[in-house]
């Protein structure tokens, strides 16, 4: 209904963006109709119209700690937005939202209460005079709640509309109205008028172009229109609910902690679905992170409701089945999701034994310690490593009266944010990398035309340096072209862009680099060889036939070999990832276990049969929905058109790709996997090489084993039966050797009988030698231990200015109280060290050869200590 109202008031209806922000490093996650469009709204991109509406996929984590405990909080939700961009402002905003609220979704009007700033009279008499809102109904905030500001840039009042839903929804109180905090009149819809250019110090210039931002929650707008309680008994998420009730054995609203459990679950596997469905995968940073902290939080309040086995993908089975209308996507990568699902929930159950384990470890600390509270940097590393949730932790401790210092978990988290938010690079205040291309003219644009050509000739409509826009580059500069049209490909997709150069009669610059622009441009990135290019400049266009033909037979390759991984694997591999230049290829997959070496075998052997085919490769434009139906993958992370191309290779690959590619399989020559690694949580990496680059691989290698069997003074057909004799030889030299630093220490350790004290009826042995390491002094010691019989041996060592430190106790010593590893612990500080070891055996390093004699005099006293 949203859509239809807005696309006749002339708005263009465009899908939902991925919850995966584009190039803006402000966003783990797209939070808001808003933020995908920041581009339009800032001028660095033209929009497709200047009147947008969308339905937004979102998620918000900022309280998450909330979720479950109140039904009004969650992190997944579907934002409903018109947008204008330097068209319509606040008369027409206004205006269309009361009607879309009063005559399309048929909400009483005396029940909707407008709120404005209070500065802002404009949106007052708008509401007031012209849609006929009563004055004491139209409710003037202040900056705090109606005024939207971000930093410096652009900003603005707002105005919201307030639904009030009854008393029955209220706190009782005579003073309660809009603003309350209870949850009779709810916030369903914003307006933002983006009028005021703000310098972040107080100071706010009007806008030439303003716009206007609107953002209303479908699930909220769901609540109203059927009276419901909340979130959770709208239709469609109360259908999801009611099955994690039913795999739970639980009834919702009988019993608050239960209920805070189902309301969690049912919000955590919508996100998770959702995110998944997006390509983002469980890691342990950035975007992966929130996914997996979700997913664990999830799990662990299934575990609380008592459900058996693994339930997520189960689930997340119904969020689709809910969902896939109006987002399709969710049933195209069904596999996919349920894999990871699965995947991460087995892990999970593993960490949370680990760290259960941890947890009972560091409780008999406490105890014996005479501690009650736990650490907060244990209890950070317990949820950092091991994925457990404080309050998981403060349960467990609370059942034994323990509490945890929380204050000093959350110092833990802190500095780990802190850490991470060093590490972001540096952004504008919309967050995208501040780079001299921000200065470019935004109706710029360039056509690609390389397809079909390698050479073209065009017109420079802009140049740069590294710093800022030039009108010309001399000889020597580095910097970047923007011209009208090229056929140079841009960096997309994997495949590493174009090589060449650009050049007129004036001057030739050499392109490195072709990257794509914001706002549809392409920059020529390199350096100018000679003589001097400028603005408006009539120039050739000459892409590098060698590199595109290498590059293209690496990605035709990575065609084959997701066919191939998908017949020998399964229909649940995906595509990951990919990166193609002319030298090699690299291809990201989702799977769940290393290949083995047959299954790499087989996928190198089919990727080879369909080269020696030699099929035709056939490129065509058609519509999304006939690529489909004709079979073709299409891409996570890829923002499709109405047209797509479509490539081909016989009957054995159909993909949608807009990169470049050879005519003929054959012309790839020959397939070779160099290695098969895992790369992330259920994402594999295949390395590879064709033509010029497998070429170079070979000769490389065949250079190698002629120098690694000159260096044996043999032939390579020899080499291998060398090496076996050589082992034998160094094999027995290694014995011998041995031998000889044996005898060495014998030799050095001399008679020490008259060395030998006795500490309350134990003998005790403290000697030293030299240049002795560990290894020959633990076959001291047992030579040591048969001269004394019974008894405690040290010894100590000085080799290459440190110290090695071993003591060893008899059965019969240890019976008396003799014990080895608490002896070392004691003297290795005399030698500036430590070490420590079980009660017959232990050893110790340190740094400081000028204590030896205090340590092995201190020996006869902690043996004494030990054997009272």
């Amino acid at each position: 209904m949203f859509l239809e109202f807005f696309e006749s008031k002339g708005h263009l209806a465009m899908k939902s963006f991925s919850l995966v922000p584009h190039n803006d490093n402000s966003l783990l996650l797209i939070n808001s109709g808003m933020a995908p469009l920041k581009p339009y709204f800032t001028g660095q991109e033209i929009p497709p119209r200047n009147r947008v509406t969308t339905c937004q996929k979102c998620i918000r984590t900022g309280d998450i700690e909330n979720v479950g405990k109140t039904a009004r909080h969650g992190t997944f939700f579907e934002m409903l937005g018109n947008f204008s961009f330097g068209d319509y402002f606040k008369r027409e905003a206004i205006q269309w939202s009361w009607e879309f609220m009063t005559q399309v979704v048929g909400l009483e009007a005396d029940r909707l209460y407008p709120s404005v700033y209070l500065e802002d009279d404009e949106a007052f008499d708008i509401w007031n005079k012209e849609i006929g809102i009563a004055p004491e109904n139209i409710f003037r905030f202040g900056k705090e709640d109606n005024f939207w500001e971000h930093g410096a840039g652009p900003c603005g009042p707002c105005s919201e509309i307030y639904y009030d839903r009854g008393e029955k929804y209220g706190c009782g109180k005579p003073e309660c109205t809009v603003g309350c905090e209870c949850d009779r009149y709810i916030e369903v819809w914003n307006n933002v008028f983006t009028q005021f250019e703000s310098d972040g110090k107080g100071h706010y210039e009007e806008l030439k172009q303003k716009n206007i931002d609107t953002g209303m929650g479908l699930e909220r707008l769901a609540v109203v229109v059927q009276d419901v309680d909340s979130i959770f008994d709208v239709d469609t998420i109360k259908a999801l609910l009611t099955r994690v009730g039913e795999l739970a054995g639980k009834t919702y609203k009988e019993d608050y902690q239960v209920d805070v459990s189902l309301r969690l679950i049912t919000d955590h596997i919508r996100s998770c679905t959702f995110m998944i469905s997006d390509g983002i995968m469980p890691s342990n940073e950035g975007r992966g992170y929130v996914l997996r902290r979700l997913l664990r939080r999830a799990a662990r309040h299934g575990k609380l409701l008592g459900i058996e086995g693994k339930f997520l993908a189960e689930l997340s089975e119904t969020v689709i089945a809910l969902s896939k209308d109006g987002y399709p996507e969710l049933e195209e990568k069904k596999a996919m999701i349920l894999k990871v699902l699965t995947q991460e929930e087995d892990k999970f159950n593993k960490t949370i034994d680990q760290g259960l384990a941890i947890l009972n470890d560091l409780q008999e600390e406490m105890v014996k310690n005479s501690e009650t509270v736990l650490s907060g940097e244990n209890a950070f590393k317990l949820y950092d490593t091991y994925g457990f949730p404080l309050d998981l932790t403060l349960e467990i401790l609370e059942e034994k009266n323990f509490s945890v210092d929380e204050d000093g978990f959350q110092a833990a988290m802190k500095k780990q944010r802190e850490t991470a938010r060093n590490a972001r690079k540096t952004t504008n205040y919309m967050g995208a990398d501040v780079t001299v291309y921000q200065s470019l003219d935004p109706a710029l644009t360039t056509e690609f035309a390389g397809y079909d050509t390698l050479v073209l000739d065009s017109f420079i409509s802009a140049l740069t340096t590294e710093t800022e826009v030039v009108e010309a580059l001399t000889d020597g500069e580095l910097g970047t072209i923007v011209t009208e049209k090229t056929p140079f490909y841009g960096t997309m997709g994997g495949q590493q862009g174009d090589v060449g150069y650009i050049c007129n009669e004036k001057g030739e610059f050499k392109v490195e680099d072709t990257i794509h622009l914001q706002g549809g441009k392409v920059g020529h990135v390199g350096k100018m060889v000679r003589g001097m290019l400028q603005s408006g400049d009539a120039v050739t266009l000459r892409v590098s036939e060698e590199n595109r033909q290498n590059t293209g037979k690496n990605h035709s390759a990575t065609h084959l070999l997701q066919k191939a991984l998908r017949t020998v694997l399964g229909s649940h591999v995906e595509q990951a990832g990919s990166f193609v230049d002319k030298d090699k290829l690299r291809f990201d997959f989702t799977h769940f276990s290393a290949l083995t070496p047959e299954e790499i075998s087989q996928v190198e052997a089919l990727v080879n049969e369909k080269i020696k085919d030699s099929l035709a490769v056939k490129t065509e434009v058609m519509s999304l929905d006939d690529a489909k139906k004709a079979g073709a993958m299409a891409l996570f992370g890829e923002k499709y058109g109405e047209t797509v191309r479509v490539v081909r290779m016989g009957d054995f690959s159909t993909e949608l790709c807009g990169g470049t590619h050879i005519s003929n399989t054959g012309v790839i020559g020959a397939f070779k996997i160099l290695s098969e690694t895992g790369i992330a949580a259920g994402v594999r990496r295949i390395e590879a090489l064709t033509g010029d680059g497998l070429t170079r691989y070979y000769q490389d290698t065949e250079r190698e084993l002629h120098e690694a069997a000159k260096a044996a003074k043999t032939i390579p057909s020899g080499l291998t039966a060398k090496i076996e004799s050589l082992m034998e030889e160094i094999k027995a030299l290694h014995s011998e050797n041995e031998k000889l630093k044996s005898k060495l220490a014998n030799d050095s350790l001399g008679n020490v009988t008259d060395q030998i004290k006795e500490v309350n009826g134990v003998k005790v042995l403290a000697t030293k030698v030299m240049d002795v390491d560990m290894n020959g002094l633990r076959n001291l010691g047992d030579q040591l231990k048969d001269q004394l019989g019974e008894g405690v041996v040290v010894i100590a060592s000085v080799q290459d200015g440190k110290v090695n430190l071993m003591a060893s106790a008899t059965e019969e010593a240890q019976k008396k109280g003799a014990h080895a590893g608490n002896l070392i612990k004691a003297i290795a500080s005399f030698v500036g060290g430590g070490g420590g070891g079980r009660p017959n055996m232990a050893q110790a390093g340190g740094k400081n050869p000028a204590g030896v004699d205090t340590c092995l005099e201190k020996v006869y006293e902690v043996v004494a200590e030990q054997v009272k």
